[in-house]
């Protein structure tokens, strides 16, 4: 009788770490599909003729990486125990490539920002200018290789190999892992810009109770009306950052509060979760806003043949105020575009 109730235990026991574990890989199967929806979204959204640049090239690997991630785990999920190529896959690898895919994207962000700095510069400064056909390949091997790079890095860490060890041990449980490197990136380009509004805040202020939205030439803008005799000069960092900051916080101002709650409630975000396309996005407007705020004196975005970004607008027309209704006029005078 007591042997009945010890197997009656033991397969209560089973039964529950079964279940438990099935309610953890569903879990993490529609955690991966919402992602991908998102990448869907994001992607379908930005706009189509845009400037080529590192980033834009990254968020189509990582895309594609989520979706690989999302195909193994469907198929384990679905056929739950096989052998492919000699290898057993069983359930308890979903967890295990969750975890590679979690250490391998906590280390990206410092590479993939530092890369997409070089890259702006290169292109802004026009110091290597490149054929189009030869940037593309440049790029493609660079991705390659930070994704080899990193893959490697993880699979040969001791402390990250003892990680995914203890895993097999235990594998009714499957941690998640927080990187430090997106947390502070984020902290960094939230201080920026909280410093920057801080110390234009006036003008911001102004500029945004001046400001106007029309269409000139086909195209949705923005006009700052000013003084025609005021002693405002365009190429100037301290007259350009109040109308950066509202043309990033004018797209990315939901994402720029996201962050901040994120940063004060100090919410761990798994690392599958923390890399993702928005906040590629959001990293590439930054670093914009900087190359721009850092070369004004010789920013022109009327030689740029695409925009630049593919969310931010980042050309704004500044209006002389003697124009009394500027809706009414079909072509503007002294319009200055910077």
């Amino acid at each position: 009788m007591g042997a009945l109730n010890s197997q009656n235990c033991s397969f209560q026991y089973q039964l529950h770490q079964t279940h438990q574990l099935l309610d953890g890989n569903c879990l993490l199967f529609l955690i991966i599909f919402g992602k991908i929806l998102l990448n869907i979204f994001t992607l379908g959204m930005k706009r189509k003729n845009t400037h080529q640049n590192f980033l834009e090239y990254f968020c189509i690997s990582l895309a594609f990486t989520d979706l690989l991630l999302f195909v193994n785990i469907s198929i384990i999920s679905y056929f739950r125990d096989f052998v492919l190529l000699g290898i057993r896959f069983t359930k308890y690898h979903i967890c295990l490539f969750i975890q590679i895919i979690s250490f391998t994207y906590s280390f990206l962000h410092y590479p993939v920002f530092l890369i997409a700095c070089i890259d702006y510069y290169l292109n802004f400064s026009k110091a290597a200018k490149l054929p189009f056909k030869c940037q593309k390949v440049c790029y493609f091997f660079t991705i390659v290789l930070i994704w080899i790079s990193v893959l490697t890095y993880v699979l040969g860490d001791p402390a990250i190999y003892q990680s995914l060890k203890a895993q097999n041990v235990y594998s009714h449980q499957c941690p998640f892992y927080i990187g430090a490197q997106g947390y502070w990136l984020s902290f960094s380009m939230v201080t920026i810009l909280f410093m920057g509004f801080i110390t234009s805040w006036s003008e911001v202020i102004t500029l945004v109770q001046a400001v106007r939205i029309t269409s000139y030439m086909n195209e949705t803008i923005l006009y700052f009306p000013f003084y025609s005799h005021s002693s405002y000069t365009i190429n100037s960092k301290k007259t350009l950052l109040p109308k950066l900051i509202i043309c990033f916080l004018g797209t990315w101002l939901p994402f720029v509060v996201l962050q901040v709650i994120i940063l004060l409630l100090k919410i761990q975000i798994p690392a599958y979760i923390e890399m993702n396309i928005p906040w590629l996005y959001f990293v590439n407007s930054f670093l914009i806003a900087t190359i721009f705020w850092f070369n004004c004196h010789k920013l022109n975005l009327r030689d740029m043949a695409l925009p630049v970004d593919p969310f931010v607008n980042w050309k704004c027309c500044f209006i002389p105020i003697i124009l009394p209704n500027f809706e009414q006029i079909e072509k503007p005078i002294s319009v200055i575009i910077c």
